[in-house]
């Protein structure tokens, strides 16, 4: 499947949630590009990403906003070019940060119903609220970024003006 095949397939799923994965785990693993065969429940998932995930991942995302602004940010080419190379799976830490990117643009597929353009412009657009960082970069930054945006899309979402 090209990479704007899979934007839209990934993000624009997100306009019927009827057509969503039911849980979460599932739907970061669609997200993921992961094999969605597999029976990952919370625990297995959890084990999945502390063993690393496959650099395919990272691609993954680098598909639905941009190679650029993923690939060297989650972890360096030298390092993601290694790993492709070898058939390794990324680092533990690479996997966390790759998980908190896949949490963040899960919620705000889901807040913005499935509308790659705005989820786009969001992602991308600093932001007041995060101290002027867009929010892609606060969520690649660290877990506790990624929990900031993820905390502003579940604000907005509850009907807090953000």
């Amino acid at each position: 499947m090209c990479g704007e095949e899979r934007e839209l397939n990934a993000l624009a799923a997100y306009a019927d949630p009827a057509g969503l994965p039911a849980t979460a785990t599932h739907r970061f693993a669609r997200l993921l590009n992961l094999d969605e065969s597999e029976d990952l429940d919370e625990i297995a998932f959890a084990h999945r990403v502390s063993d690393g995930l496959p650099v395919s991942s990272v691609t993954a995302l680098g598909e639905l906003v941009g190679r650029a602004r993923i690939e060297g940010r989650v972890a360096s080419e030298a390092t993601l070019h290694r790993c492709r190379k070898s058939g390794r799976a990324l680092s533990r830490s690479h996997s966390e940060r790759v998980y908190g990117v896949a949490r963040v643009l899960d919620a705000v597929g889901t807040a913005f119903h499935g509308d790659v353009q705005r989820i786009r412009d969001f992602l991308l657009r600093p932001h007041p609220l995060l101290g002027g960082e867009s929010p892609l970069d606060l969520a690649l930054a660290s877990a506790p970024g990624a929990d900031a945006v993820l905390n502003l899309v579940w604000r907005a979402e509850a009907g807090v003006a953000v």
